[in-house]
């Protein structure tokens, strides 16, 4: 590890500086220059431009470089992303065969989690309808409500941010039953684990369907006509995974239909989503731009220094790095891979 060259590609601080600096003695540090965008960093550490050089410079990599700027580098030892999806770095000649990617699974679960939560309750309470009614000065009833107490909560995807999210809804009396990509053990937050062959099944049942899955080939159009018209009449959906994962126009047709209940949407396709866009006025649609995660929590930011730092001790030692992405399926490995 002595003198590697690690380039820092995420916006820090000075404390997050000298963490990471701590956590690879010996090695030289670059920092490229970030926009923090929300104005939570009090003494951001300066940086260079990222350019080509400043690229191509680190033999390691902290934090999300558009991967035009990687082009298959045969040098590049490990690129740690700051986020959780790694999508963009999974393609055929990003990175060279015996790169090390690793993403930021577990610096998230936090932030969305209750996002997605005030979302759905929000949705569960007419809230979305009483504040357009608010804009008119509208003093009326706007209808009947739904309560998470009793409700049967499908969860699509158990990692991090799943896993968060189900915990919080059986905290509120309702049934959790998730779905993953390949059998595990049924986690204490709920009742019934399946995989996604059990999907059209499923659907029926739930009253709530939560989409927390990764972008990958697999996940494309998950959810179209079909399961819209196999979903129980009024149930919630939530996406906080890629917009793909949803057939934006059948989803829309289930909402003015009256099919679905409501849709919380942090993520859709396409994305940004154009302002002339029909779902953008679906009164019954909750859509927020992407930004369930990012560091809008500053406790997110600080989970991301933490597992850099921890990966960083990590290679050093020669040890397993946390949160290993497996390249065949753009998941991070389970700990008994």
């Amino acid at each position: 590890m002595e003198g590697k060259k690690i380039l820092v590609a995420f916006p820090v601080e000075e404390e997050d500086r000298l963490t990471l600096e701590e956590a690879a003695p010996g090695c030289q540090f670059r920092f490229a220059k970030s926009d923090p965008g929300l104005g939570r960093f009090e003494s951001l550490v300066p940086g260079e431009p990222l350019t080509q050089e400043l690229a191509d410079w680190g033999e390691i990599i902290l934090g999300n470089v558009p991967a035009g700027l990687l082009h298959g580098r045969e040098d590049l030892l490990w690129l740690q992303t700051n986020s959780a999806g790694v999508e963009a770095y999974v393609k055929p000649g990003v990175l060279a065969p015996g790169t090390l990617l690793t993403n930021a699974t577990g610096a998230y679960g936090l932030a969305i989690s209750e996002h997605m939560l005030g979302v759905l309750l929000s949705l569960m309470k007419n809230l979305e309808l009483y504040r357009d009614a608010q804009k008119e000065g509208a003093w009326q009833s706007q209808g009947p409500v739904d309560s998470l107490w009793g409700a049967t909560v499908l969860v699509l995807g158990m990692g991090d941010i799943g896993g968060e999210f189900g915990r919080r809804c059986k905290a509120l009396g309702a049934k959790v039953i998730g779905v993953r990509r390949s059998p595990r053990a049924c986690p204490d937050y709920a009742q019934e684990v399946h995989t996604l062959e059990d999907l059209d099944q499923l659907l029926p049942q739930a009253d709530v369907v939560a989409v927390t899955l990764p972008g990958t080939e697999a996940t494309r159009g998950l959810l179209g006509r079909e399961q819209f018209a196999a979903m129980k009449q009024g149930a919630y959906l939530l996406n906080v995974g890629r917009g793909f994962i949803v057939d934006t126009e059948a989803l829309c047709d289930a909402l003015e239909s009256g099919r679905l209940g409501g849709a919380g949407l942090d993520v859709t396709d396409p994305e940004p989503l154009p302002p002339e866009h029909r779902l953008w006025r679906i009164p019954r649609a909750v859509v927020t731009p992407h930004i369930s995660g990012f560091y809008h929590l500053k406790e997110t930011h600080r989970r991301i220094v933490n597992i850099c730092a921890e990966n960083l001790e990590k290679f050093g030692r020669g040890q397993p790095l946390r949160n290993l992405v497996d390249f065949s399926t753009g998941y991070r490995q389970s700990p008994r891979q």
